[in-house]
């Protein structure tokens, strides 16, 4: 089954179906436009073949009685359509954003590692706008043109099979034509989304980079990469437009031809008396009726040719497998202690390219663990599978003796808080980025928060104090602060199981000290793992892991490696002389 099926039928099922009731409404107002819309040709008819030779005046008026309902009528579905299915449509382009936006959130950490963020951004703001053409008036109008153009190919065929028949002809060939081109331009549109994204997650990381960029004199670089994307997306669009050209054209010379047969045969059979002249005024405006859905068609099928490509794409995002699924994450946890165990555990992020061999170990409930060794190790795959970022490749990760991996990932992650290097903080105010971790928080739990990592030691001197707007990922604080703030937010989480990884990277020595004593009330009675290059932070962890090339060299606590001179002893006291 093709692509466009699959994708029509699932949106078929979720979206439209649902909403039934709303879209055969609007079918049926666009059967009473459409029939409204015959009035003109019966009226036009009668106008010519009896009004006017009989001089009839009241029946004029009658005529014009019946044409000026039909008009309001026209115009009542019209704006009916509008209201109902164009309203409808943008309510489910927010619906199907939000649904994609909560897919996305669903979806493991290896997904984004793979992916640019504003890629992801335009699959989640522009992809589905798509849909607006299958829910709104474009499918509708396709269905109710249809129905339009058999009406009036019924009574065309009634009126005169034979001129009928040859005005046929040019149609059908440029139906065929339309055929060809919508084919053409689908995988068009389909590329068109994905280089978008490209050019969109592009643009996204330059202007979160521009210091970087300054710094480096680079935007001549930057501005080609930008220019040479959009130039890609230009000749993308070029080949629809071409396309679309190639449809209009031929629709235009098309139905030239038609009206060109109409004009001569129809011509001939009232000269020969077996037409009269309100028939060919009738079969006149009964082929334009025929014909207008057709070449309405043309620009609806465009839209819906443009609204599948974007629902591929949303629909295979919508299919991807999610991190905590149901069926294999069956526990959901309740009160825990936070005793962890690694029990030969293997982890590869490619297959054949492994990076942990068999690792095991025991963390038990309120001990702080420390992994320390060269860049590139397995230090911060280690972190990653203690807070199920990763799932290992073999063996287990086991929490109070339950298989991590059959652990519901909300009930886990509750009792979890993690403190990155470069930790993510908020366009918004310092208070509001304390309080992500818990909404609800008190203002006693707050402050007591804000004092535990000596926030207020910084935000006392602001004049806005805690409601101090920090800029996009803190760029008005110092790696320092910024720190402090996200050691905050762990404490007012509460957790069982705290993740730092190179949590003191960032501070200077004086923000140091604060943390280390901040650090201390945090890990008290939590399970802790400790991801630390500088090593004087470590020293009073109850176990320290050598990591080398994915493997423990060397374990125990911090006095103990010293004396057995080995690896930790070589790493400690290069960074004591430096």
């Amino acid at each position: 089954m093709s692509n466009t099926k699959v994708s029509f039928r699932w949106a078929f099922k979720e979206y439209i179906w649902p909403r039934k009731k709303i879209v055969s409404l609007g079918l049926i107002l666009i059967i009473i436009k459409s029939i409204a819309g015959l009035a003109l040709p019966f009226v036009t008819r009668t106008l010519l073949d009896e009004v006017f030779p009989n001089e009839d005046f009241p029946l004029l008026m009658n005529l014009v009685t019946i044409l000026a309902v039909a008009l309001f009528i026209q115009a009542i579905t019209s704006f009916a359509l509008t209201r109902l299915l164009s309203v409808e449509a943008q309510r489910l382009i927010s619906i199907l954003r939000s649904d994609v936006q909560k897919k996305l959130m669903k979806l493991p950490i290896n997904f984004f590692d793979n992916q640019k963020s504003g890629a992801l951004v335009s699959r989640v703001m522009t992809d589905v706008e798509g849909v607006r053409n299958i829910v709104g008036t474009g499918l509708v109008q396709l269905i109710g043109g249809s129905l339009t153009a058999i009406i009036s190919l019924v009574l065309l065929l009634q009126l005169n099979w034979f001129l009928t028949l040859v005005v046929l002809v040019p149609v059908a060939i440029f139906a065929v034509i339309m055929m060809k081109a919508f084919g053409y331009i689908r995988p068009i549109f389909r590329k068109r989304g994905q280089i978008n994204a490209e050019v969109t997650g592009r643009l996204t990381e330059t202007l979160n980079g521009v210091r970087v960029i300054k710094g480096f004199n680079a935007e001549e670089q930057e501005n080609r990469i930008f220019e040479d994307g959009v130039n890609r997306l230009y000749q993308n669009v070029k080949k629809s437009l071409t396309a679309t050209a190639l449809i209009t054209s031929s629709s235009t010379f098309l139905i030239g031809l038609a009206s060109t047969a109409i004009m001569g045969v129809g011509g001939h059979y009232v000269i020969e008396g077996d037409m009269s002249a309100g028939d060919l005024m009738f079969f006149t405006f009964l082929l334009g009726l025929m014909v207008a859905p057709i070449i309405q068609m043309s620009n609806i099928g465009s839209q819906l040719s443009e609204a599948m490509a974007g629902l591929d794409r949303t629909q295979e995002l919508m299919n991807m497998p999610e991190e905590d699924d149901p069926e294999k994450r069956s526990v959901h946890l309740k009160d825990i202690k936070g005793d962890i165990q690694f029990n030969d555990v293997s982890f590869s992020y490619e297959e054949s390219k492994e990076v942990l061999h068999n690792i095991s170990f025991s963390a038990p409930a309120g001990s702080v663990t420390a992994l320390v060794g060269s860049s590139g190790s397995g230090k911060s795959t280690i972190a990653g599978l203690a807070a199920t970022f990763l799932n290992p490749s073999d063996g287990a990760v086991e929490l109070d003796g339950i298989d991590l991996s059959t652990v519901n990932l909300s009930s886990y992650r509750q009792n979890l808080a993690v403190v990155l290097q470069d930790d993510f903080l908020y366009e918004g105010t310092i208070r509001d980025n304390i309080l992500f971790a818990r909404k609800d928080a008190s203002e006693e739990a707050l402050m007591a928060a804000v004092k535990g990592a000596y926030v207020h030691e910084f935000t006392d001197r602001f004049e806005e104090g805690l409601e101090t707007v920090i800029g996009e990922r803190g760029v008005k604080l110092s790696g320092g602060q910024r720190q402090r703030i996200s050691i905050a937010r762990a404490i007012l989480a509460n957790p069982k199981i705290i993740i730092l990884d190179e949590a003191t990277s960032n501070l200077d020595t004086e923000s140091e000290s604060y943390i280390q004593k901040s650090l201390s009330v945090l890990m008290k009675n939590r399970t802790t793992f400790v991801i630390a290059h500088r090593l004087s932070t470590i020293q009073q962890a109850d176990q320290i892991l050598v990591i080398e090339e994915g493997n423990i060299v060397e374990r125990g606590k911090h006095d103990e490696l010293i004396a057995k001179k080995g690896r930790y002893h070589d790493l400690y006291t290069y960074q004591s002389r430096i």
